[in-house]
């Protein structure tokens, strides 16, 4: 699943690299020949490899679109495999199609906010992040692996209404965290070599110039003042490069990163008071696992 969602993701955005790592449809051999073919022709004639690398370059898209249907497929040939004989094998495709429903509406909301229409930054909010978060990543990483381990153990998930909310909201915690890293990373650019400069913001993603309805560009707007909104408003989803800086700049000078720190020891002391009053002994220690994975972790 995370395979399919990252690559039809990295599609709709336009993104170009996804982990310090060009995207998939970004590679011209993705659409080349099969392996067979282009290694035979590789070795027999490089320079008519070059040239299909060429040719074929503007298909990629195309090709990876379909290369994310095979894997979103082959999630149910694997859950055939290994589960068809199973009593819960139906109620286990119900969830999967439940959580990729789910990550479907998270899409929407994220590219009609994005890419369609006007580009308004006044409609971007807290609530509106929280929504796509939610939706988009919260229900098939974090729900979806423990009400399968339900399934398997005889239990009925819908029985678990608590942890399933309790689990959605680590979810969007996780998602959260994961931007002030970039935002943290994005500091460290600072003061280093041309060379590190570069390797490093490579590694930070591109809500600024993607104009991404981000935690960081929402509670920017909460803080702000009207001067500083205004050069969020003049440079947010802006593709170059000091229009980029002068938003990671207004974010210094507001410190989201202080204000994420305190936002996350806020969090981490709501999730440990849900987690402790849970009436179940081993729904406790399954949430203080997931919790201890993700509280102030360093990748």
């Amino acid at each position: 699943i995370q395979g399919y969602i990252l690559l039809h993701d990295d599609i709709m955005d336009g993104s170009h690299k996804r982990r310090g790592h060009p995207c998939w449809f970004r590679l011209p051999e993705v659409c080349l020949p099969t392996t067979n073919m282009k290694l035979f022709i590789y070795f027999t004639s490089p320079q008519k490899h070059s040239n299909l690398v060429r040719e074929y370059s503007g298909k990629v898209n195309m090709v990876a679109v379909n290369d994310g249907a095979l894997l979103d497929n082959h999630v149910r040939r694997i859950l055939k495999k290994n589960f068809h004989g199973k009593t819960y094998y139906v109620h286990l495709l119900h969830l999967f199609n439940e959580a990729e429903l789910q990550m479907v509406y998270g899409q929407m909301i994220d590219v009609i906010t994005t890419v369609v229409g006007e580009k308004d930054l006044r409609k971007y909010t807290l609530t509106l992040n929280r929504r796509i978060i939610q939706y988009k990543c919260s229900y098939y990483s974090f729900y979806l692996p423990v009400a399968c381990a339900l399934l398997m153990l005889g239990e009925n998930p819908d029985d678990y209404v608590q942890m399933k909310d309790i689990l959605v909201e680590m979810g969007i915690y996780y998602q959260i965290q994961t931007l002030s890293e970039t935002l943290a990373l994005s500091e460290s650019c600072y003061g280093t070599t041309i060379h590190a400069r570069s390797f490093l913001m490579s590694q930070i993603g591109t809500d600024i110039e993607d104009f991404k309805c981000s935690w960081l560009v929402a509670k920017a707007l909460e803080l702000a003042n009207e001067e500083q909104k205004k050069i969020l408003y003049e440079n947010y989803g802006i593709k170059n490069q000091a229009s980029i800086a002068k938003v990671r700049e207004l974010y210094r000078t507001l410190n989201l990163q202080g204000v994420y720190e305190e936002y996350e020891k806020k969090t981490h002391e709501e999730f440990m008071n849900l987690i402790e009053s849970y009436p179940s002994n081993v729904v406790q220690a399954v949430l203080k696992t997931f919790m201890g994975k993700i509280y102030k972790r360093q990748k």
